[in-house]
């Protein structure tokens, strides 16, 4: 168990650093939700309601968050074939899934630069307020919410993995997601049917944590819901990749499907 913890904690520090030294997810994590949070908060500014605007700063940061995590790990399968290291990763005697998990927890934690640019953005430029109901609860939330996508990004890799356009359909899941988890809208103003899509996503429950713990409420059923997504992602991805390697190894090939 300790030499799986070395190899998480390794791998999770070169693929941080790695992925901060990436313009395209500097891009995406830093610039362009810059860009959107401010057309954002020019919407929401006028007429809101008090406290809206850190409800569309921390919904914005979360929609950076789900970005990086999407093509980070939606990607990850290409990325190690365009490297040559795909092979070496599925042969070596870690299991697979213990390669891949702190990559996708990596393009996770990127996100994280997303909540701290859109809070700095909007505090220095909208006069956003700063001040947490609940600090110790949001302390808790961020990182629940973190490890929760990571873990959403793992099922994504592993179900991407054979799959050709895997890049494209991450593209695909960008937006949609955004509108399905209330990050920006409230779900309840969606059609009916789109309530249970949202339950199953955990940009929903992290949205929430975050936001009540910030805006006040209970924060802790979202909290609970981050931790119990994160163990059926978690399993669903361990199956996943155990399939994938068994396949590989009928076949004798990593080839694309």
């Amino acid at each position: 168990m300790s030499w799986y913890a070395r190899l998480f904690w390794t791998s999770w520090k070169f693929h941080v650093r790695g992925l901060t030294a990436s313009m395209f997810f500097v891009l995406i994590s830093v610039v362009e939700l810059t860009i959107i949070t401010s057309i954002a908060f020019f919407m929401h500014e006028a007429g809101a309601r008090e406290g809206s605007l850190l409800y569309v700063a921390l919904g914005s940061g979360l929609m950076g968050m789900w970005s990086a995590t999407l093509f980070g790990s939606g990607g990850a399968i290409q990325w190690q074939r365009w490297q040559g290291t795909l092979e070496l990763l599925v042969g070596a005697p870690p299991r697979f899934i213990a390669s891949m998990l702190p990559l996708t927890l990596a393009t996770a934690s990127i996100g994280l630069y997303s909540v701290v640019a859109t809070l700095l953005w909007g505090r220095l430029l909208f006069d956003v307020p700063l001040h947490l109901e609940h600090p110790l609860a949001f302390a808790v939330a961020l990182p629940a919410t973190t490890v929760a996508l990571g873990l959403l990004g793992l099922v994504l890799a592993s179900t991407f993995v054979l799959y050709r356009h895997a890049s494209a359909f991450s593209n695909l899941l960008e937006y949609p997601v955004w509108l399905v988890s209330g990050l920006l809208v409230p779900v309840a103003l969606l059609p009916g049917w789109v309530e249970p899509i949202s339950w199953v996503l955990a940009p929903t429950w992290g949205v929430r944590a975050v936001r009540e713990s910030a805006l006040g409420g209970d924060p802790l059923p979202a909290i609970g819901m981050c931790f119990l997504l994160s163990v059926i992602y978690l399993a669903i991805g361990f199956v996943s990749m155990a399939n994938f390697e068994r396949l590989a190894r009928s076949r004798a090939t990593l080839s694309l499907t």
